[in-house]
Parts: C-alpha cells; structure tokens; sequence
C-alpha cells in the first residue's frame, strides 16, 4: 500500500506506470482514467523498430555530423528582385505564379515586396521560377582587431600614469 502520486489517494494499491518520460506510482483509478496501463504497439511497428539500423557513431562518441564542417546556404540580399523578374520574364502575374506554387496572391506580394517567406515557399519559387535563392555565405569583410605590435595599455600603466 502507497499513496497515488497523481491524486493524493493514500494507502492504496499503486503501480508504476510511464507518464511522458517520467515513471509515477499511480492507483488504478488513474490508471484508468488517464489510459496509462501498458501501451501495445502495432505488430508491423514494433517489427519495423527492432530491424532498423542503429544510429552511426562516429570516433569520439558523438552523433552525428560535425556541424562545423557544412556550409550553410543563406538567402540572397536581393531575393524579392529576383522574384519579381524572374515572373515577369516568364509573363505571369502574381496570381497565375501563385497557382502554380498552390500559394495564395498575398504570399507571392508580400515575398516580392521583402518580406521573407518560409523555407518552403522558398524553395517552391526556386522550383516553378528556375531561380536560385540560397548561396553559400562568405564572409564579407575580415579586419584584425589588433593592428599594432604594441600591447596595448593595462591596468597598471594607467596606475603609473596617474603617478
């Protein structure tokens, strides 16, 4: 006999039973009420999980790809003009471009005007416009903050300054 740790009940039968990623000891009555008994999976599921293959590990122990190492695509400064050209090259207005996206008219003015779009309008302009919107960044300016060979003034030079 324990208490129910989600309503107080005290002295009953408890088991302990998965709620979210948290184990709680729970009377039957909760139990019940909140469907926490034990979870059967599809036939088809569990077979599909017990034959997938583990996760890669690479040398240090870590999941995964070095983040590091990709280069990242960003969106171009100028992605509204290109846009917008790239339309009236094609000789559609708005809303035939925005049917052949399966996009509303006010998501096609609203990107040509500058507001960025998701990700995935995005890449449905590159697709129907045969333009591209993503370049790989590069820096654009590099400058070395300490451009002497002094060492610049400490603590203690000011000190011996006010000396």
């Amino acid at each position: 006999m324990a208490d129910c740790e989600l309503c107080g009940a005290m002295k009953v039968s408890v088991r302990h039973v998965k709620m979210g990623k948290a184990e709680v000891a729970a009377c039957a009555r909760c139990s019940d009420k909140m469907n926490l008994g034990p979870q059967e999976t599809a036939p088809g599921l569990a077979r599909a999980q017990s034959m997938a293959p583990r996760p890669a590990y690479s040398a240090k122990g870590k999941k995964g790809k070095d983040i590091m190492l990709k280069a990242e695509k960003e969106l171009v400064e100028d992605f509204p003009l290109r846009i917008s050209t790239a339309r009236k090259a094609k000789g559609w207005n708005q809303a035939t471009l925005g049917k052949r996206m399966a996009e509303t008219v006010n998501i096609i003015k609203s990107s040509e005007n500058g507001k960025r779009p998701t990700d995935s309008v995005l890449k449905k302009f590159e697709r129907v416009l045969s333009i591209t919107l993503f370049e790989y960044s590069t820096p654009s300016e590099t400058r070395r903050l300490d451009g002497g060979s002094s060492r610049g003034m400490t603590l203690g030079d000011y000190l011996d300054d006010l000396r």
